[in-house]
């Protein structure tokens, strides 16, 4: 069944019927790249000049920080096919019935943060090249105005859903990699790739700790999407090759160096002809990049804004407002779009205007992926050892207000998985090291190095298997083919029952 783009999604977190499945991973890439292909993701690859990196540094750092988070987040994007439903819900099988809402809120904080984000750097993008083009005045109002368009645009494409999201991506991937491109053009002139940096040798004490800084913060750009890509994957047939999922989602996250560069680049140039709008204490990317782009290349910047900033809105808005409508049932899809994104819309007019909190969203975004990584790890090991086989029923049993079955665990809660979550997550808070904004009791064993996320990560991998090791999961859980690596308790599993409708816990086809 074909469905028009001007057609108002209906499905929420429900399995999608097998007959409406028809999207392949190339759309999985031009939503995750499209998504990442904006002027956030410029603010991001400046940092490495931030930090005091030459280019080369630089570059090497965001190269090892992006393929790490795409070899991270790429695992991801299968859950969606095999359940047809969205990441937070598939976490069921692995935090349990109940435990799924931790999955949920990361991505309703991640989305509303990066949102934020983005319509902040665009507008401001937008009205500072307006005003460089045309003389439009740089006031409270022509802000909030562009504010305004942006998030206005971003609500509708959401409410329409996924047909028209993915139109609107289509566009926005082609026209923003365009524009980067010509950017390449205006500023050759005065790029120097042999930009030095602050450090006269990697022996400096400080260019580790660095170097490791500027790879975690692109490397969090990926792991961001992971809560996510369940959210567009799952309009994938479940039969589609797994590896080709992986791949669009791995190489989406690749094809970001274009953005990525586009940052280190013009940071490099603005380093070296407006050194002041680059000091680590008051940073402002985006008028030092107003301040050396030649005069034509203000209204390809304000089109690559307001693309960016509409591409990026729409696919966390989208997100967030599906995982709203998977915590309270009663609020459908379009509903919990609607509200989610007005009061979305109110957070960034108070926090711009009122509160001053566009440095500590950034922060709350890092502080929230760190959260996020050791919930990712627990989700790609759970699906190894479960061989990619879930059961589609048991996984919609806390949408349909019911109890029981192959994922109820102990009254609702998977403690394997939760409290690998939990640990993973407060330690590698303490790890954390950004100064001015928060660091932990721990966050200068590294010698200034913020190690949040490596030490979140490994010690997720560390106690999940060995929680799967010590304390086996029912055989149930696992379907037909066994577990992969770990054993399997006979423990009995309770039938589903109550709630919307009553239904038996036969299993789903395994995947």
């Amino acid at each position: 069944m074909t469905t028009s783009v001007t057609e108002i999604e209906t499905y929420g977190v429900e399995r999608i019927p097998d007959e409406d499945r028809t999207a392949r991973p190339i759309d999985l890439f031009r939503l995750a790249f499209g998504g990442a292909n904006t002027f956030a993701t410029c603010v991001l690859g400046a940092f490495p000049i931030l930090f005091g990196l030459s280019f080369w540094q630089g570059l090497a750092a965001t190269v090892l920080g992006l393929v790490a988070g795409a070899l991270l987040l790429a695992p991801m994007a299968l859950f969606g096919p095999a359940n047809g439903t969205n990441n937070a819900v598939s976490s069921s099988a692995h935090l349990g019935v109940h435990g799924r809402v931790v999955g949920s809120f990361l991505s309703l904080l991640t989305a509303i943060a990066f949102f934020s984000i983005s319509v902040w750097s665009s507008g401001d993008a937008l009205v500072g090249g307006a005003h460089r083009l045309v003389h439009v005045p740089e006031t409270d109002v022509t802000y909030g105005i562009a504010y305004a368009i942006f998030g206005g645009l971003v609500l509708v494409v959401c409410i329409y859903g996924f047909r028209f999201m993915l139109l609107v991506n289509k566009i926005a991937v082609l026209a923003a990699s365009a524009l980067f491109v010509l950017g390449a053009f205006a500023f050759a002139g005065d790029f120097d790739p042999g930009y030095a940096g602050a450090f006269a040798s990697t022996a400096d004490p400080l260019f580790w700790p660095s170097f490791i800084g500027a790879a975690l913060i692109v490397l969090s750009n990926p792991v961001s999407f992971g809560a996510f890509l369940g959210d567009w994957s799952r309009y994938i047939p479940a039969n589609t090759p797994r590896r080709r999922v992986m791949g669009a989602a791995f190489l989406a996250q690749i094809a970001t160096l274009l953005p990525f560069v586009f940052g280190l680049a013009t940071a490099s140039i603005i380093a070296t002809k407006a050194a002041k709008y680059v000091d680590p204490a008051a940073p402002n990317y985006v008028g030092g990049l107003l301040a050396i782009s030649p005069g034509w290349y203000f209204l390809p910047l304000c089109l690559i804004a307001l693309i960016g900033g509409l591409s990026t809105g729409t696919t966390s808005l989208y997100g967030t407002g599906l995982d709203f409508a998977s915590v309270f049932p009663r609020f459908n899809r379009v509903q919990a779009t609607f509200f989610i994104g007005v009061l979305s819309i109110g957070f960034i007019f108070l926090g711009r205007f009122a509160l001053n909190l566009t440095q500590s969203i950034s922060t709350f975004a890092t502080l929230i992926i760190t959260c996020t990584a050791p919930w990712m790890v627990v989700m790609a090991l759970g699906y190894v050892t479960r061989r990619g086989w879930y059961d589609a029923e048991a996984l919609q049993v806390f949408n349909r207000r019911q109890r029981g079955g192959r994922y109820w665990f102990a009254h609702g809660w998977n403690w394997r998985g939760m409290g690998t979550w939990i640990v993973s997550a407060v330690v590698a808070l303490l790890f954390t090291n950004l100064p001015g904004q928060f660091v932990g009791p721990l966050g200068d064993l590294a010698n200034g190095a913020d190690i949040s996320l490596p030490v979140g990560l490994a010690l997720a991998v560390v106690l999940y298997l060995a929680a799967l090791a010590l304390f086996p999961e029912p055989r149930a859980v696992y379907g037909p083919a066994g577990p992969r690596f770990v054993g399997a308790s006979d423990a009995e599993i309770a039938p589903i029952t109550g709630g919307i409708e009553e239904k038996s816990a036969e299993p789903a086809a395994a995947v």
